[in-house]
């Protein structure tokens, strides 16, 4: 081991203690053979040859770098001498190469599983991992914590890699993590590293309010053996550390004797208490000297050590696949002042709580553990993200080319020479702002162009929000996300209203098989009277021809007829009484359906199926700048020549009434806004094909994504929703004139008005304005309509 470090020198002392503790209790004479490595890769290899070749060692324990871990592992593997390695994490791929070296140090996942818990608990959902890849061991926990944040809401920002110390090289990489919005950052990097990241990140103002700083056991589990002045550039910092039974008296032994020991041998040393490597390197040498005892050798003793259950200083000491799982439980701590205060524990499958004994009470949530000290000592909890100043206000972007103004509308004053903004998508915007746990302020900043480079701006932080009719697609997720929407998802293929009137209308009352079933309901009653007359009436008789003839007569004539007397049999005139029965239900049910037909219009759409109208390659309309056009080129198939893009409803409408285009395809939401204003002459046609619906535009990996979804939900559910949409979409009125012809070719000329008013001299203007009466269709809710009475 490297014994001029702090781990090195702890662990030396604690590997003493526990040989000297084993040959008392056991009256062995058992000899450890101590080698200083300095950090040499070299030396190491040539220690670990000479302790194998010259002092025949049955094991070997340390190795705290991965290149240690794969100079020695080469070795002791080839002399089949079993190898416990300090690394704290040792790769997979090099235990599955070193089959006898085994990895005694404590798991770093746990503590992984513990800072998730935190996130969770204070309601974070993105963080920055910053890491050291000094021995690329660190980067195999992310992959870990990506796969273990896959079934939460938590989000890993973005990674931090750190080559070196140098400060020029810190200062870059914190003035980027410092241009996100994210301010929750996972450290876990060496000590060395992490007081010169700190020291840093101290000068650039990091660690004021609203920064969250979380440090993993390689800074945590050695604070003990810092001095003031680097808690001081700490102060604030959150650690997950290694849990280390302070209230054991087996512990309470090993550290009084580390003490003494410790101090005696490195005088230069200010803090003589034992660290998590101090007990893993004592534990570690007990288990190998416990075995030893046994007279094995080789893979005898790789077994053993694998197959061992040890209760050691800190817990039980078990290994599975060749790697420790010493424990379930990490310290948190919490850096105040000119040290640090023990705040107090998780464990796995419990909790947080405030002690680990038979007493203690397990929470969800850290924060029942009592009030962290952050970053600039804040006397709340810091959102986790950076929120807009009021000289830096959230940059919206809002569309300048919706086709509904209803939506979204921007106007310009050149009186004033500024812009001002309205619509429904602003009002909801405005509202869900209100919600927000906290003061979010904003300037709305007009934008010419497609909504696809609207969106775009987000992504190149020209703005930091869109707000408008801007549609949710799944190519759109590549650069922004968005909130949940707030309108109904499709969109809709809208094309002009036809007559429902032809020459064979009188034929359409009765479907094909109604038709089938009355005639061979006549031909059969017909044919049932012909057999019982037949031998009655000569006019039955005679050639086949003739007898047909008659048969087909009484099928269709008999029905009119009212007397029985030209049957001569008793069950003739039941069956004739039976078959005019049906006659007249049947006839009745005909004239009233004739009569339906000709009386009421009925209007159906030109065209049903978007396929007869790109198979006749007629042009078909769209708003322009939308992701509509996109949709139907490469979607249903449209060429790009057939399509024609409209800036305006009244353009929607001409073009439709002219000819120009056979069709238009609207989002939704848009096309029932179009529909309530020519509710005469167009009508929804085919299916509705699957579109995401409107949502604001936030940044990728922003954390007011889920504030705005939880706020949107919020309008939505306590009826402020509804009220904007019938504020500022519910007036719309159906200017159409009526000059479909009825089925008699008469043009009534009427205007039909749909009203939606607060009270009934609104009404009463709509129906009375231009000096010409029209049909007006009035909704009104009930204390509305007893109120005019």
């Amino acid at each position: 081991m490297d014994m001029t470090s702090r781990v090195g020198k702890e662990a030396r002392v604690a590997m003493e203690i526990a040989i000297d503790d084993f040959n008392t209790k056991t009256n062995k004479n058992l000899t450890l053979h101590a080698r200083n490595s300095h950090g040499s890769t070299v030396q190491a290899t040539h220690d670990a040859t000479d302790l194998i070749n010259t002092h025949k060692v049955d094991a070997i324990l340390g190795l705290q770098t991965l290149e240690e871990v794969v100079s020695v592992g080469e070795i002791v593997s080839k002399a089949q001498i079993p190898t416990l390695s300090f690394l704290h994490l040792v790769p997979q791929w090099a235990l599955d190469h070193f089959p006898f070296l085994v990895q005694a140090s404590t798991s770093q996942f746990v503590q992984m599983k513990a800072f998730v818990a935190i996130l969770e608990s204070f309601g974070w959902n993105s963080f920055t991992f910053i890491y050291e890849d000094k021995n690329s061991a660190s980067t195999q926990v992310i992959p870990y914590l990506m796969e273990l944040i896959k079934e939460s809401s938590i989000q890993m920002s973005s990674t931090v890699r750190l080559p070196s110390l140098s400060s020029s090289t810190l200062r870059q990489e914190l003035l980027s993590i410092n241009a996100n919005q994210c301010r929750v950052f996972l450290v876990h990097v060496s000590l060395e590293m992490g007081i010169n990241l700190f020291k840093n990140a101290k000068r650039m103002g990091m660690m004021e309010k609203e920064y969250v700083w979380i440090t993993t056991n390689l800074i945590t589990d050695l604070l003990h053996t810092v001095n003031s002045s680097t808690f001081s550039i700490m102060e604030g910092v959150v650690g997950i550390g290694s849990f280390l039974p302070e209230n054991d008296p087996r512990f309470h032994d090993f550290r009084t004797k580390f003490q003494k020991r410790f101090k005696i041998e490195q005088p230069e040393e200010e803090n003589n208490n034992p660290g998590i490597f101090a007990v893993q390197a004592y534990d570690a040498t007990w288990l190998m000297a416990s075995i030893l005892t046994k007279n094995m050798s080789g893979k005898k003793i790789l077994d053993e050590v694998t197959s061992s259950f040890l209760t050691g200083n800190t817990s039980e000491v078990q290994f599975i696949s060749r790697r420790s799982v010493t424990s379930h439980i990490s310290q948190i701590i919490n850096v105040i002042g000119i040290y640090y205060r023990q705040v107090g524990f998780w464990t796995e499958g419990r909790g947080f709580s405030e002690v680990i004994n038979d007493m203690a009470t397990y929470d969800t949530s850290m924060q029942n553990l009592g009030h962290i000290f952050w970053p600039g000592k804040p006397l709340y909890t810091p959102r986790g993200w950076a929120i807009p100043t009021h000289t830096n206000p959230l940059r919206v972007g809002v569309p300048t080319m919706a086709v509904f103004k209803k939506y979204v509308e921007v106007k310009y004053d050149h009186r004033d020479q500024n812009f001002s903004f309205d619509g429904y998508t602003i009002k909801l915007f405005e509202e869900t702002v209100k919600r927000l746990p906290y003061y979010l302020p904003y300037t709305f900043i007009p934008f010419n162009g497609t909504y696809d480079n609207l969106v775009k701006q987000v992504y190149y932080k020209r703005f930091d929000a869109v707000v408008g009719d801007v549609s949710v697609l799944s190519r759109r997720y590549e650069y922004v996300e968005f909130t949940h929407p707030f309108t109904e998802i499709g969109l809709m293929m809208v094309v002009p209203i036809t007559s429902y009137h032809h020459q064979w209308l009188f034929v359409k009352p009765f479907t094909f098989d109604m038709w089938v079933v009355t005639i061979l309901f006549n031909i059969y009653n017909a044919f049932v009277i012909y057999l019982i007359e037949k031998r009655h009436s000569h006019e039955l008789q005679g050639s086949v021809v003739n007898q047909i003839g008659i048969l087909l007569s009484l099928a269709f004539t008999r029905m009119f007829s009212r007397s029985c007397d030209e049957v001569h049999s008793n069950l003739s005139r039941i069956t004739t009484i039976a078959w005019l029965f049906a006659a007249i239900i049947i006839g009745q049910c005909y004239t009233a359906s004739l009569t339906s037909m000709l009386t009421i219009k009925r209007l159906t759409p030109k065209v049903t199926d978007y396929e007869t109208l790109k198979n006749a390659n007629v042009v078909v309309g769209y708003g322009k700048g939308s992701h509509v056009s996109k949709y139907l080129e490469d979607v249903l198939g449209f060429k790009n020549e057939s399509l024609r893009s409209f800036t305006t409803p009244d353009e929607y409408a001409d073009a439709l009434r002219s000819r120009q285009v056979a069709a238009l395809f609207i989002e939704a939401p848009l096309a029932k806004l179009f529909l309530a204003r020519y509710c005469k002459s167009f009508i929804a046609a085919g299916t509705t094909f699957n579109d995401g619906g409107f949502g604001f535009v936030l940044p990728k990996g922003s954390p007011l994504v889920s504030d705005f979804t939880k706020a949107l939900l919020n309008v939505s559910e306590s009826g402020t929703l509804r009220d904007i949409e019938k504020k500022m979409l519910g007036s719309e009125q159906c200017v159409d004139q009526d000059t479909i012809p009825d089925e008699y070719g008469n043009k009534h000329g009427r205007r039909h008005v749909v009203v939606v008013a607060n009270d009934f001299k609104a009404i009463s203007k709509m129906s009375k304005d231009g000096g010409e009466k029209r049909e007006v269709t009035i909704a009104w809710e009930l204390p509305l309509f007893i109120e005019g009475g």
